[in-house]
């Protein structure tokens, strides 16, 4: 399967994959939190932060490409951008897929290049294509579950044993109810996910804390609290969530930061925002800028030297 070119490559500083990274994550007794990014500097300042993984965000990556996310950019655009997410990271990004774009052979090749750009894996949802995001409007269509399946088993198929397949499963989104978010998820574990996203909206945990109650440790769960986000960590604990994904606070964030600096430089110029945003220097400490500045002095001496041998 052809892989394009122009999608950087990720040599990574750890002899060890990035899929079994993430896999050891989901299967350590505490949940593991992953944190929502979508482009390399928000890549840079989860890891700095300390986090011990990154969700490449479709709604973050949509949005500060100037889309809705409602497959209106396309999955090229976004693992171009997934790429500096990974490059930039040094942790295990597992990129969000959407719905696989269409059919198990465009989940397949969305899951070969998510790969070939060094990320540790994927999420795909079974609602159907083109989606619309889960926290916006009431209609969320389900896809057939066979057709799910189909993607799931598509991709396992494609990738490496390491790269690591989340199924996200939308039936509480989507109204369909407890039963039926068990039997995708079954489903969808026996088509060969690795784990399982149970998303919900409202926003309180009990919907999640009855699908755990019922899914035991077949697999992995994965949750993003963005709606339940007043519920302690010590619950994720209790229930044996795998993974808690933050999934967008980085990007909203940014919004808020950005729209604050912009008014106040129209109002009342630069002098007004310079207390409360980075410096010039903790950008350049941040984007590495003195190991470059140590690293050029290195070879322009090496340089010297074959100079003047």
């Amino acid at each position: 399967m052809r892989v394009r070119e122009n999608l950087p490559v990720r040599t990574r500083s750890s002899a060890e994959p990035a899929g079994a990274r993430l896999r050891e994550l989901l299967a350590e007794p505490e949940p593991s939190y992953l944190m929502g990014a979508h482009d390399g500097l928000s890549a840079r300042i989860a890891a700095e932060a300390g986090f011990a993984g990154i969700w490449a965000s479709g709604l973050c990556m949509s949005t500060v490409l100037g889309g809705r996310d409602s497959d209106e950019v396309s999955w090229g655009e976004l693992l171009d951008l997934a790429a500096r997410v990974v490059e930039a990271g040094d942790i295990p990004v597992l990129v969000d897929a959407d719905t696989g774009y269409g059919n198990f052979n465009t989940a397949r090749r969305f899951a070969a290049r998510a790969e070939r750009i060094g990320a540790a894996g994927m999420c795909v949802e079974d609602k159907v294509f083109p989606k619309m995001n889960s926290y916006f409007g009431d209609r969320h269509p389900l896809a057939p579950i066979g057709e799910m399946c189909a993607k799931v088993a598509a991709c396992r198929d494609t990738v490496g044993a390491d790269f690591v397949i989340v199924a996200r499963v939308e039936a509480l989104i989507a109204g369909a109810g407890m039963a039926e978010a068990l039997r995708r998820g079954e489903a969808y574990r026996q088509a060969g996910a690795d784990a399982i996203f149970i998303h919900s909206r409202r926003q309180t945990i009990d919907e999640i804390a009855a699908f755990t109650v019922e899914w035991g440790d077949r697999l992995p769960l994965v949750i993003a609290p963005t709606t339940y986000h007043t519920v302690p960590r010590e619950r994720f604990a209790e229930l044996g969530i795998g993974a808690v994904i933050w999934a967008n606070h980085a990007m909203r964030a940014a919004v808020a930061a950005m729209r604050q600096a912009c008014r106040a430089l129209r109002a009342d110029g630069a002098a007004a925002v310079e207390p409360t945003i980075a410096s010039l220097a903790e950008l350049f400490a941040l984007m590495g800028y003195p190991a470059l500045e140590a690293d050029e002095a290195h070879y322009v001496e090496l340089a010297k030297k074959w100079v003047d041998s």
